[in-house]
């Protein structure tokens, strides 16, 4: 069982024992807190949580997108970057004001734990919708500075190729009626908690 008073650093009974959904609220009570992400000790946890990992951590309340933030390649152990992709959603994604204490219990939190990216090589955008599995494939596209990526649960929302595509290139800030062979484009995909 792990503590929820704000008063005091949350911890389980055992690190060992805490699950990433464990971490991640852990992360948030302390960001509420002290305005910090919870630092953790990766070889205090199973070996698996020190593998280097890619992660997003989504939040929801009453079933509505509060905040969502992550990365696309590994870069710290995956225990510790679940606790800073937490962290982040809830305090430092710039579409929503940072989480209230009050809002705490509402939340929900789902984990996002990335494969490596694969590089999608594809001569048009006939090809390239070909070439991704809807409801499998989250989608990286790439322009220089400019970068947008679609989780795999997007395709809930956006179920047709074309649109899941049109949609991307529009967070990218791409245009949406072109074609370029300079865009990089990436899949992966994530097995998701919950």
């Amino acid at each position: 069982m792990c503590s929820a008073d704000l008063s005091k650093k949350p911890r389980c009974s055992s690190p060992g024992t805490a699950s990433l959904l464990d971490v991640a609220r852990q992360s948030i009570e302390w960001g509420l807190r002290t305005g910090q992400p919870l630092a953790v000790d990766p070889d205090a946890y199973p070996p698996e949580y020190g593998k280097l990992r890619a992660t997003f951590v989504t939040l929801r309340r009453d079933g509505e997108l509060r905040g969502c933030v992550g990365g696309l390649e590994a870069s710290r152990p995956l225990v510790a970057d679940v606790a800073q992709s937490a962290f982040k959603a809830a305090f430092r994604d710039t579409r929503f004001p940072p989480l209230e204490a009050g809002e705490l219990d509402q939340i929900e939190i789902h984990i996002s734990i990335l494969s490596p990216l694969e590089r999608v090589s594809a001569a048009d955008e006939k090809a390239l919708l070909d070439a991704i599995r809807p409801g499998i494939d989250g989608l990286v596209v790439r322009d220089g500075a400019r970068q947008g990526t679609f989780l795999p649960a997007v395709w809930e929302s956006l179920p047709e190729p074309a649109e899941f595509w049109r949609e991307l290139k529009r967070k990218a800030g791409l245009p949406l009626d072109a074609w370029s062979n300079r865009w990089e484009i990436f899949r992966y995909t994530v097995e998701s908690l919950p």
